[in-house]
């Protein structure tokens, strides 16, 4: 017995721990946009959550997306696509795209936003496939990845190249946008490992072969070809140096990029590039050069907070200040075998009643608001009290 207690005891736990877990996961997207106020007010938002409304602008009209607060207040019911983030956006909700329906934050808007960058995404379709995502006609386990310049998903097996092991400390950008700005195959061929598959892009999935690679080359090479670029200017500098400094000195040596060139080094121009950490500080500062990203509209490519990584940082910072530790399992530990059992009880059926809760907004695509949480609670609540009222007449 007291080991079936200890067992259970100890998967509350666990729970509580993956729990956590999944709340930090999504507070790394959402924390860092407002699910309270419309963003429009905000102008185009550095970057912020977004999504597609299917029921109000479907395939075959006109692009549009809406912030993480809309889609809760306005869009509630709806077919929505989760867009995850996206640069330099303001909402759609309501303007000239939306026929019938009026923001309900600010119902003055303009009737469209001119700067607005849209994509097959915003119609639930990914990749250079042109499918849904989960799809259900693919029986493929393969994870989506997001491109940082045009910010579509693909599949792995679609990028024309071998996937790193470790995705978490590195950016992806498709082997479209990499044409589109050649300037980074010079780049590249100096600060990453080139993974080309084997094949054109034209043959079956079936008969391309990925070029062999040791663990070494695979985990170690981008960050060795990242140390050596340019040695003789990273020795100059002095560590910890302000990058308004950093920037002065390298306009003063010159272009590097023209650096690069000179040395001629080369590698295969095909598939998708992932770049190793920190690699947007190697692209050169010079004048000319950051003239030729506004044109090319990617000025963003040396701005470090443009990142998701830094979004998703100052999501889960914002959390934690707001909610500080969690109570809950702090208190669990002081806890005697009796009460941590009773816990395990109240926590069962609450969860058992919470599925139940959330299915019926899942089998009818419906939006889960803060509201219905509330009430929900709120319903257990009362059920508790009635249980109690209930047990105090029968011990009179």
């Amino acid at each position: 017995m007291a080991a079936d207690e200890e067992e259970a005891t100890v998967s509350l736990v666990d729970v509580l721990e993956e729990d956590e877990e999944l709340e930090n996961e999504a507070s790394a997207v959402l924390g860092g946009s407002n699910s309270e106020q419309c963003s429009y007010p905000e102008g185009y938002v550095k970057r912020q959550a977004l999504y597609a409304c299917n029921t109000c602008t479907p395939k075959g009209g006109e692009a549009a997306g809406i912030c993480l607060a809309c889609s809760y207040k306005c869009h509630e019911g709806h077919e929505l696509f989760e867009l995850y983030t996206k640069r330099n956006f303001r909402c759609d909700c309501g303007n000239s795209k939306f026929k019938e329906l009026q923001c309900k934050f600010y119902p003055e808007k303009e009737q469209v936003n001119s700067e607005n960058q849209y994509s097959h995404n915003f119609f639930g379709l990914y990749c250079t496939c042109n499918r849904p995502y989960p799809d259900p006609e693919d029986q493929v386990e393969d994870e989506m990845i997001q491109c940082i310049i045009c910010e579509d998903w693909l599949h792995g097996r679609h990028l024309g190249c071998l996937v790193p092991d470790c995705l978490e400390l590195q950016e992806m950008v498709c082997q479209s946008c990499m044409n589109t700005n050649p300037f980074l195959w010079s780049y590249a061929a100096h600060l990453t490992v080139c993974g080309v598959a084997k094949g054109s892009p034209g043959k079956a999935e079936g008969e391309l072969k990925k070029e062999e690679y040791s663990e070494e080359e695979r985990r170690g090479g981008t960050e060795e070809a990242s140390t050596s670029l340019l040695s003789r200017e990273e020795k100059e500098k002095a560590p910890n140096v302000p990058s308004c400094k950093r920037s002065r000195q390298e306009m003063e040596g010159g272009c590097r990029l023209k650096e690069l060139q000179a040395i001629g080094q080369e590698r295969v121009q095909s598939g998708a590039v992932f770049w190793p950490s920190a690699w947007r500080s190697k692209l050169c500062p010079c004048v000319n050069c950051k003239k030729s990203y506004a044109a090319a509209g990617v000025s963003f490519l040396v701005d470090e907070s443009d990142t998701v990584l830094a979004y998703e940082n100052k999501g889960k910072s914002s959390e934690q200040e707001q909610e500080g530790h969690d109570p809950l399992m702090s208190a669990l530990d002081n806890l005697n075998r009796v009460q941590q059992l009773e816990i395990i009880h109240e926590y069962n059926d609450m969860k058992t009643e919470l599925k139940d809760f959330l299915q019926r907004f899942a089998a009818e695509g419906k939006v889960v608001t803060p509201e219905d949480i509330r009430q929900f609670f709120e319903q257990q609540q009362s059920r508790k009290r009635r249980r109690a009222n209930a047990g105090q007449f029968y011990c009179s």
